[in-house]
């Protein structure tokens, strides 16, 4: 454990950082959008157009939290359920794990915190309210099975694109993209949550915990379900999965197995699990 802190403590730090500043980026738009004293909601009465400035506003944010620096070096999970497929996929260590959702909570948690601090009540009252994630009017199962399909399909896109030499690159930009579309659709269908910590950062201030058990239970078992399939599905070997949004050379990786500087798209692993060394490929085989 002490080890794990004394190595990696700034990723975990990182990790604090990411979701708190996704936390403060969605509580300050939603105020601007939805609190009936701010002049922006005002002039746009219509909740699909509302609803997409939202999505766009957070799918922007996303993907400047996964290519900024930090999230480069951390990997940008920011997502308990991120964190625990890639610990399942043998990526990442058990107390990195842990550290790292420990963070995710603590982010989320303070960022909520410091938005109610500067916006009070038009952040914290109806119909912001903290920004909670609460099941629409279709009820707990629809939103359910929302959670989960978006939940699916985010981890089976980073996982495929992070994966594939030609697309790892712009995995963030995929990532983005998704989070803006289920923010768009999916909000008023189950608040549009995919992050157990996110969900907790804004239940706990606000004291509502309705169908709380969705937001813990679908988006870590769907991101799991979409691992073992794409496991199956690819035959790629765990080891070169890289446990990055963006998966790049610049930054050190926490990734178990990985290569030294997260160039594992480029060093394929033979059938006795050993790295292959990049002198003995082609030029033609890398790319």
């Amino acid at each position: 454990m002490w080890s794990a802190l004394r190595n990696h403590w700034p990723e975990y730090f990182m990790e604090a950082w990411g979701l708190g500043l996704f936390m403060i980026s969605a509580g300050l738009f939603a105020s601007l959008l939805f609190a009936p004293e701010s002049p922006v909601a005002q002039s746009l009465a219509n909740d699909w157009i509302r609803a997409a400035l939202m999505g766009l506003a957070m799918g922007l944010t996303a993907i400047a939290i996964i290519y900024s620096g930090w999230g480069k070096r951390s990997g940008a999970h920011i997502n308990p359920a991120v964190t625990l497929t890639f610990f399942r996929l043998k990526k990442i260590s058990p107390w990195d794990a842990l550290f790292y959702v420990l963070a995710q909570f603590i982010g989320g948690l303070l960022g909520i915190f410091l938005v109610a601090l500067l916006l009070r009540g038009v952040f914290t009252e109806p119909p912001v309210n903290y920004i909670v994630t609460v099941p629409g009017k279709w009820g707990i199962a629809i939103a359910f099975v929302t959670e989960f399909l978006f939940s699916f399909g985010l981890m089976l896109i980073v996982l495929i694109t992070s994966n594939t030499i030609q697309l790892s690159k712009y995995t963030g930009v995929f990532a983005g993209t998704m989070v803006a579309l289920f923010i768009t659709f999916g909000s008023s269908v189950s608040g549009m949550s995919i992050n157990p910590a996110r969900t907790f950062a804004s239940a706990f201030p606000a004291q509502i915990w309705t169908a709380f058990w969705i937001y813990y239970l679908a988006p870590p078992i769907a991101m799991l379900t979409a691992a073992e399939l794409y496991k199956w599905s690819s035959g790629l070997r765990t080891r070169s999965i890289c446990c990055k949004l963006h998966p790049n050379g610049e930054t050190n990786c926490i990734s178990i197995d990985c290569c030294s500087h997260c160039d594992c798209l480029v060093r394929p692993w033979n059938d006795n699990d050993e790295a292959i060394s990049p002198a003995s490929l082609s030029s033609d085989s890398i790319h």
